[in-house]
């Protein structure tokens, strides 16, 4: 799509909008439990976004107890089936591909004409940062009509978890193409997982309007405003979770970012900027080791 006049109206607006300031009054509109706020809310959005209800393990609106719950409701396990095969890598959500391909001299492609750099992606973190370089990402945009929980692309031990606090600009098509170094700026949680093929990270991006991110190991995630916050796992608290399980949620719509190390994996042909993709589908494989490797 090309960017509106509209769209970079509404885009510079965002720069001088108090953001976390919105997404907290988001938040607690989000969370009311007054019945004629939260019906309207969730009776407005599942009609003008179209939503499958009928997808849902509850298919009642009324039932609901917040328009949050609504919005990060579950779906019935059938919904989104899962692929067992053991090299095949799943989208973590319900989205539309941004982008998808190589890290190349540690950059990542944001939209046409825009980068930005894997370094300041991953906070500074120089050391984790090298585990990718080289390596390949994939960006999935969640619009406020997909399914909101985040499963697991591939069987993985959770080794560490970063808060990097920021700002909150839209992720949607117009401003991925008008806002440079977009999810590098935006705050972001940064989750990091041991596979048999090496590191691999989940990167939820915050948006605004996106009241808070949460983990099923630690639930809603905050840190101080000003610094990167980092939390390491070991033994017990060393989360493993297979493929497909459930690993975290926004509330609201955001995008995920995953990094893989070099030469263990190739996206499907498919996976291309504006292809609609469901959680569950394969979108990768993982490569065989080498025979002289085993």
């Amino acid at each position: 799509m090309v960017p509106t006049k509209k769209d970079r109206f509404l885009t510079s607006l965002l720069n001088y909008l108090p953001h976390h300031l919105l997404s907290g009054v988001m938040y607690r509109l989000a969370r009311s439990e007054w019945p004629p706020l939260k019906k309207l809310m969730i009776e407005e959005a599942a009609n003008r976004f179209k939503i499958d209800i009928f997808e849902a393990k509850n298919p009642h609106l009324d039932s609901y107890p917040s328009f949050n719950a609504f919005f990060t409701r579950a779906l019935k396990p059938e919904a989104r089936p899962i692929s067992k095969k053991p090299d095949v890598i799943v989208s973590p959500v319900d989205g539309k591909t941004s982008q998808a391909g190589k890290i190349h001299q540690g950059r990542l492609i944001q939209a046409k004409g825009h980068d930005f750099s894997l370094d300041e992606l991953l906070a500074g973190d120089t050391k984790l940062a090298n585990d990718f370089q080289d390596g390949s990402f994939a960006t999935i945009y969640l619009s406020p009509r997909d399914y909101h929980r985040i499963h697991m692309p591939y069987q993985g031990t959770l080794r560490e978890m970063h808060f990097v606090p920021g700002k909150l600009f839209s992720v949607s098509e117009a401003t991925t193409q008008l806002v440079p170094r977009l999810f590098a700026r935006n705050e972001r949680v940064i989750n990091v997982f041991n596979t048999d093929f090496g590191p691999l990270a989940v990167i939820f991006v915050g948006a605004i309007f996106v009241g808070s991110m949460e983990t099923v190991w630690h639930g809603e995630i905050r840190g101080p405003s000003s610094d990167p916050t980092l939390w390491r796992y070991q033994g017990k608290q060393a989360v493993t979770l297979e493929k497909g399980e459930e690993m975290g949620r926004f509330n609201m719509g955001s995008t995920v970012i995953l990094l893989l190390p070099p030469g263990v994996s190739d996206w499907e042909p498919a996976l291309r900027p504006g292809v609609a993709v469901r959680m569950g589908q394969r979108i990768g494989r993982i490569r065989p080791v080498p025979a002289e490797n085993t």
